[in-house]
């Protein structure tokens, strides 16, 4: 069963360096919403275990690459593939909304 991995500035680079989608869940610990997706986002890691990467990055712990993305407001999700944002949801939304946006980066 895959699970979220942790993203930090030292490793993001290498994480979204791949030809699959990659998701990021930019989050901190006092965000009350960022508690409500967090569940979401570990269901997704599930989900695609082996067809995309799913992790999170605490904002408070890594402020490089929150300040190089302008992250002002979480959660935020990026999409990534390639090393490039290829979708983005800022808030929490619901499963389907986020599988969605994977699914359309897996062909």
């Amino acid at each position: 069963m895959g699970k979220a991995i942790e993203i930090t500035d030292a490793n993001f680079d290498e994480i979204i360096a791949t030809d699959k989608p990659v998701l990021v869940d930019f989050w901190a610990e006092w965000c009350g919403p960022c508690k409500m997706i967090g569940p979401v986002v570990e269901e997704l890691a599930g989900d695609y275990d082996g067809k995309a990467v799913i992790g999170k990055l605490d904002v408070d712990s890594n402020p490089g690459i929150s300040a190089k993305f302008g992250i002002r407001s979480i959660p935020t999700l990026l999409v990534f593939k390639n090393g490039e944002i290829v979708d983005k949801q800022v808030g929490a939304v619901n499963k389907s909304v986020l599988a969605k946006k994977l699914d359309a980066q897996l062909v």
